[in-house]
């Protein structure tokens, strides 16, 4: 689990996160675009790259390709994991 935390810690690593959850199944070209055009993020493809690669490391984005293409897809299961453990209600006991 450290290492979720150590990839949302980054504000473009979120940010990818964000692009993916809007859209997913971008390709790195497309993430670079979007990260330029939305959040004024001036990444070069390499440090990008280097951004996802932490992601999947995390779990938080699974890859697929498709001939040339890489698609990246966005993973919740690891963030759910954290909602489920700090945001679900208590259970309270009968009395």
């Amino acid at each position: 689990m450290g290492d979720v935390f150590k990839a949302l810690a980054d504000p473009t690593r979120r940010a990818i996160l964000d692009e993916l959850t809007e859209r997913d199944g971008q390709t790195l070209f497309e993430l670079c675009a979007r990260l330029a055009t939305k959040h004024q993020l001036a990444s070069s493809r390499q440090a990008v790259s280097q951004h996802i690669d932490v992601l999947v490391d995390a779990g938080l984005v699974r890859t697929r390709r498709e001939g040339r293409y890489k698609f990246h897809h966005v993973e919740t299961e690891p963030l759910q994991h954290l909602a489920d453990r700090w945001l679900r209600p208590h259970k309270k006991d009968p009395a």
